[in-house]
This record gives C-alpha cells, sequence and structure tokens, in this order.
C-alpha cells in the first residue's frame, strides 16, 4: 500500500494534488500529525512529510497539510522572518503563482496582489513572460518561481520582470540549480520530452542552472544575493522544517 501511495502521490501534479488536498485536509492531519516535523507555512506539526521528486524522490519533502516543498516553506520562512511582506502595505506581481502562496496572498489586506501566467485559469491576468501587459516600474515585490527553466529566451524574460518592477523593488526569482555548475546546461536541440527529463530533470525544462544564473540576472540590471537562507537555521531547525541545506534563495533588487 505505501509503495501505491508513493507512486501515486508522484505521478499525479501538485496543482491538482493541492485542489483535491483543500477538501481533505482534516483527514490529512489527523493521520500524519505528530510533533517531528512543522510545516510554517500553515503552523501545523506532523510526524513526517511526505516523499516526493521526479525520478529519485527526496524523503520527507512534501508537506501533507500545504503540499509545500522544500522551496517553497524556505521562501515562506524568509518572508516571515527576514521582510516585512506581511505588514507593509505593497503591489505584488506573481508569475506562475503556487497555489498554496496565491490562495493566502490573495486574502492579505495589506497587499495589492496580482497573478499572471499563460495558461493557468486562476490567475488574475494572462500573460506571456515574454511580453507583460503591465506599465514600468508597476510594483514593489515581484515573485517568479521555476519559470525561467522553461522559457528559452530566459533574458527576455529576466528584463521584462525588471522592467516592470518599481526602483527600489526587490523579488524573489527560484529556478532548479546545480550548485556544482559554474556555467548553465542548455542544448535547445533537445526537444523530445523524454530526452529533455534524461537532461534537465524534467519533460518539460530546457536548462538547468549554474552558478552564472547570478550574472544572468545582473546582465539585466539586477542586483543579487546569492543566498543559503537554509543555512542560518541550525540543522534541528532545517530537519524540523525540511529545508535543504544547500537550496539557494535567489532574491534580486532594482537600484
Amino acid at each position: 500500500m505505501k509503495k501505491i501511495f508513493k507512486f501515486l502521490l508522484n505521478r499525479i501534479p501538485r496543482p491538482m494534488l493541492i485542489n483535491m488536498s483543500i477538501f481533505l485536509r482534516p483527514i490529512i492531519y489527523q493521520f500524519f500529525k505528530g510533533d517531528q516535523f512543522t510545516d510554517p507555512i500553515d503552523g501545523k506539526s506532523y510526524r513526517k512529510f511526505l516523499p516526493y521528486g521526479y525520478g529519485k524522490q527526496r524523503e520527507n519533502a512534501l508537506s501533507p497539510g500545504t503540499l509545500s516543498l522544500e522551496r517553497h516553506r524556505q521562501m515562506w520562512l524568509h518572508l516571515q522572518n527576514e521582510t516585512d511582506f506581511f505588514t507593509a502595505n505593497y503591489k505584488v506581481l506573481h508569475i506562475a503563482p503556487e497555489q498554496e502562496f496565491l490562495r493566502r496572498f490573495k486574502k492579505m489586506k495589506n497587499l495589492d496582489y496580482t497573478s499572471a501566467d499563460l495558461y493557468s485559469p486562476i490567475v488574475d491576468v494572462k500573460a506571456d513572460i515574454l511580453d507583460l501587459p503591465f506599465e514600468d516600474d508597476s510594483f514593489d515585490i515581484v515573485f517568479c518561481n521555476h519559470v525561467l527553466e522553461h522559457i528559452v529566451d530566459d533574458q527576455k524574460a529576466m528584463s521584462e520582470l525588471y522592467r516592470v518592477m518599481k526602483k527600489g523593488g526587490w523579488g524573489i526569482f527560484q529556478v532548479p540549480m546545480k550548485n556544482s555548475l559554474e556555467k548553465t546546461y542548455e542544448d535547445f536541440s533537445i526537444k523530445d520530452p523524454k530526452e529533455r527529463q534524461k537532461h534537465f530533470g524534467q519533460y518539460d525544462h530546457v536548462r538547468w542552472y549554474g552558478m552564472d544564473y547570478f550574472d544572468r540576472l545582473k546582465s539585466v540590471g539586477f542586483q543579487t544575493d546569492i543566498n543559503f537562507y537554509s543555512k542560518k537555521f541550525s540543522s534541528e531547525e532545517r530537519k524540523k522544517f525540511g529545508l535543504m541545506e544547500n537550496e539557494i534563495l535567489p532574491v534580486v533588487v532594482k537600484p
């Protein structure tokens, strides 16, 4: 049964899992409640997190309550501990929003919150990241997580994100990265989904970012911070929150 559960968990897309979990959360919480792990997003504690990952699965990666992954919990903790995001008045643009974040951010009275995506039916604005339908210097904060690895002309997309951000504004642009790579690995001749899965980790990705990701961001004008944020926590805290020790949280600023 456990193997069947893990198989289904990793074959059903996370957006669908999140929609299903909204109705099943009381049951899910009762089944997984405990004191070994804590999801900072919903504040609840669990006896375990769930395994997740394409191909090789990561243990204790997926929170049973919010279905957040390590990167989501790291971002939430950063917003909570290092910024005034939850209290100050901000105009926010969220590209391809994570459903759990969208649901929570939309309810926050201090935010003028706009979500945008080319295909998603749940966003406020249908928009192409290569040609965003917003005025220059429109947003205080821009979130764009796990999007750029899908875009062939990622520097054009970065330029658009820079254009619509206000001077002095900031953002978080998470991407799949291999810290061991000095230079980003990309090969646009690889088009077969199975080959892309093999080379880039997912069927619809076009690259693995290396540490030169930050040079790409700087080339369009951003100031960047190579922020290993989870290292601010002790090993016990990282285990408790289900964080990756060496995962970078890319924070950008428009000077």
